[in-house]
């Protein structure tokens, strides 16, 4: 399959880059031709880059084919876990959810060293952002699962995870770089534990459980914006959204983006809650007729 994916990718970057109508601009992260742009997305000379010490140019753009290369490594990716980890013992569904979270951590660790040793660590890059903060709750969750939890990586931290890696904001870095790098693969991870232990009936979301989602949610966002306007950091995009962010939309549209909080939370809570809900009716009707 990754096979038959990558040749056709192949195929239609070439029939892109050969139309005259597709922008020398569009083209640069996408043709497989352009061969400065090939040269530097591997160059490792820009592996311990970061958004604020690139230079212009060396990206990638949503959907072309580095994206798409990452969103299928992503697909198979949550589909294997969620099938092994369905086929698997309760034991091994355990061992699955520890070594997932374990993961996750090496991958932030792995930032965090690569940031620390070049110099490059900044306030910004706190364990504070949404994703950031979903590492930390899988590792507890892993060892100590409990309801709240179960229905903050339901609700929260799936469509979240699914938003980073269909807009992610690191297009400025080049595909050889270690934050490009981990910022697909930690979302990937973010993406495959709860949809794994979801598929194995290990994490039950629960809509009597919401409150206190929101609750820990909001509280949580509270501690981002203190720390926000402490250091000038953007942490939750509390403070502002860039134009890869669906955010955006509503500051051009209203003027400010925290106006997509109240209409984009209340959206994905229903998209994801209104399937659990029937669910529970047909179980609870099932379970009357017996």
């Amino acid at each position: 399959m990754i096979v038959l994916l990558y040749h056709d990718s192949r195929k239609i970057a070439s029939l892109l880059c050969e139309n005259p109508a597709f922008s020398l601009d569009n083209r640069r992260g996408f043709c497989y031709n352009d061969k400065k742009y090939r040269k530097e997305a591997i160059s490792v000379q820009y592996f311990f880059e970061t958004v604020e010490t690139i230079k212009k140019g060396v990206g990638f753009k949503h959907f072309d084919a580095v994206h798409l290369m990452w969103l299928a490594v992503g697909i198979l990716t949550v589909a294997a876990a969620a099938f092994f980890c369905r086929r698997a013992d309760d034991a091994g569904r355990r061992r699955m959810a520890k070594f997932v979270a374990g993961l996750l951590i090496a991958d932030e660790l792995f930032k965090v060293v690569c940031l620390v040793t070049h110099g490059l660590y900044i306030p910004k890059y706190l364990p504070l952002h949404l994703c950031s903060i979903n590492i930390i709750l899988i590792a507890v969750h892993a060892f100590r699962p409990t309801k709240t939890l179960d229905n903050f990586l339901y609700a929260i931290c799936i469509p979240s995870a699914m938003l980073a890696l269909l807009f992610p904001t690191w297009t400025k870095l080049p595909l050889a770089n270690f934050m490009h790098i981990h910022s697909f693969t930690v979302h990937i991870l973010l993406l495959a534990y709860p949809v794994m232990l979801l598929a194995a009936g290990m994490l039950r979301p629960s809509l009597g459980e919401l409150p206190k989602t929101l609750a820990l949610l909001a509280g949580l966002a509270v501690v981002a914006l203190v720390v926000n306007l402490i250091f000038d950091t953007n942490f939750m995009f509390l403070m502002s959204a860039g134009k890869t962010n669906p955010l955006y939309i509503f500051k051009k549209a209203f003027g400010s983006h925290l106006w997509g909080f109240p209409v984009l939370i209340p959206a994905v809570l229903a998209v994801m809650y209104i399937p659990v809900c029937l669910y529970d009716r047909h179980r609870r009707k099932k379970a009357g007729q017996q």
